[in-house]
């Protein structure tokens, strides 16, 4: 099934593709009318189609069914720190296909990678989002941020319900026990949840400390030394599975 990201999707309508996403269509996977696609707006909305027109003036859908998901009930927050080379576009791939809501992309003390013109990087990793959702099927999009220092990213005093930190330091807990304890204080799971990731590196001891000042809770993957994109797609896969609320779609009109 080929899908397209669409701003807005709703049924019944004949819808045109975008002209990245027509030219895509037609140029590059030769579709034809008939053929069945699915349309997702990166904001829950689905909807089921088939090619209608097909040709150098566009691509139109006609909706056959629409699907609204609801908004996932756990918002986790990925606070990345900047990998270097094609390692920062894979774990974005990564980070939409287990279902992170956003992204802050983190220049800290011992990174490698130091992006000059943040913007580009920013437009060139939402892109990738992007195409990451309509490899996955993922109905929601997930928002990448321009790279910050963690210093100014502390001035913002953003709240959670939990940070925590992937730690090569002391003797840190496993990421569910964390979870686990929540749950037992709050009688929940916590609805906004931040995940931090330090660089190649690592974060430095001055790094982690100012993170528990935030109230941050460390964690470890185990007792081997982790690729940063391999630490955080399991950090994320392991958050999933202890988040896990089962939520479902429901049918739109």
């Amino acid at each position: 099934m080929h899908r397209f990201l669409v701003p807005e999707v709703r049924h019944p309508a004949v819808l045109p593709l975008p002209e990245s996403e027509a030219l895509h269509a037609s140029r590059v996977l030769r579709l034809r009318t008939g053929d069945p696609v699915t349309l997702l707006d990166g904001a829950g909305g689905e909807v089921s189609g088939t090619v209608g027109t097909c040709g150098r003036h566009g691509v139109d859908i006609q909706t056959t069914g629409l699907t609204r998901h609801p908004a996932p009930k756990i918002r986790i927050t990925l606070l990345q720190a900047v990998a270097k080379g094609p390692a920062m576009e894979g774990l974005i791939h990564r980070a939409v296909e287990l279902g992170a809501h956003r992204l802050v992309p983190l220049v800290t003390d011992r990174s490698v990678s130091r992006p000059d013109a943040a913007g580009d990087k920013q437009a060139r990793w939402q892109t990738v989002a992007r195409e990451a959702l309509k490899q996955s099927g993922n109905p929601w999009l997930m928002a990448v941020e321009e790279p910050v220092t963690l210093a100014s990213w502390w001035t913002r005093r953003e709240s959670f319900d939990l940070v925590v930190i992937a730690s090569l330091l002391d003797t840190p807990r496993p990421l569910l026990d964390h979870l686990s304890g929540f749950r037992r204080s709050h009688g929940c799971l916590p609805s906004c949840v931040a995940l931090a990731v330090g660089p190649e590196g690592d974060f430095t001891p001055e790094e982690y400390g100012r993170f528990r000042k935030l109230g941050a809770v460390s964690f470890s993957l185990g007792p081997l030394v982790l690729r940063v994109e391999t630490a955080t797609t399991a950090a994320l896969a392991v958050l999933q599975a202890g988040l896990s609320g089962g939520e479902s779609a429901a049918p739109g009109p």
